[in-house]
């Protein structure tokens, strides 16, 4: 599998540079008063870059019985990558955060953790209530802001379709990237004709398959671009 990374942002600190751009007053001052008051080069400073958050909201409903457990444990991958915040959410009924549960170092013990706090693991589905829940409660407070954001799910939604378009609006608004992952995407004569799917569909920047190695290899290829 790819590399785990995210594609970077501009830091609001700034690092020494050995190109022409902003003056770094300090450095430079302190550089005349080294050598006495002569005239020395100006030293420049440029914005340093970090990676930017990624969120992951995994669908454990029922439908997503065959994959969910790959996704967590791509999940758990990405969490012990040091260097990117990675935030991991469960959909279903409710919204549930196992970041903390997936910091185990041992994958099985990790997943073990995470069943034990999802409470409607393989139960219905409600994406938009879930999605409501955590934009009221995580992305609107800053857990999106400007973050890659994934949904992982197969798009069946037992409530108002226009309800899942709304709250995938207002995801799309606050992320710097939406992508969801359909696991049916890459099956032969695949259609995004379920109601939860053809709703969100026009609210997102990528919409790529996860059923296998090579689609979640493709998957840390595009968070990282």
């Amino acid at each position: 599998m790819s590399e785990w990374s995210a594609s970077s942002r501009p830091s609001r600190r700034r690092r020494p540079s050995p190109h022409p751009g902003a003056v770094d007053p300090r450095r430079t001052v302190r550089a005349l008063l080294r050598s006495g008051g002569e005239p020395v080069r100006p030293r420049w400073t440029r914005r340093s870059v970090r990676p930017r958050p990624v969120v992951l909201l995994v669908d454990v409903s029922g439908s997503m019985s065959g994959y969910a457990d790959v996704l967590l444990r791509f999940a758990h991958a990405a969490t012990r990558r040091r260097g990117v915040r990675t935030e991991v959410f469960t959909l279903g009924t409710r919204l549930t955060r196992i970041t903390r549960a997936l910091r185990h170092r041992d994958p099985d013990a990790a997943l073990h953790a995470a069943s034990v706090a999802i409470p409607d693991w393989h139960g219905g589905t409600r994406l938009a209530d879930a999605l409501k829940a955590f934009l009221d409660r995580w992305g609107q407070r800053g857990t999106a802001r400007g973050a890659i954001v994934v949904v992982c799910s197969d798009g069946w939604e037992r409530g108002d379709p226009a309800a899942l378009a709304a709250q995938t609006h207002r995801l799309g608004r606050l992320a710097y990237r939406l992508v969801w992952v359909n696991p049916h995407r890459g099956k032969d004569g695949f259609a995004p004709l379920a109601g939860g799917m053809a709703a969100a569909l026009p609210h997102l920047d990528e919409f790529v398959a996860g059923h296998t190695l090579d689609a979640l290899d493709e998957l840390v290829r595009v968070i990282a671009t």
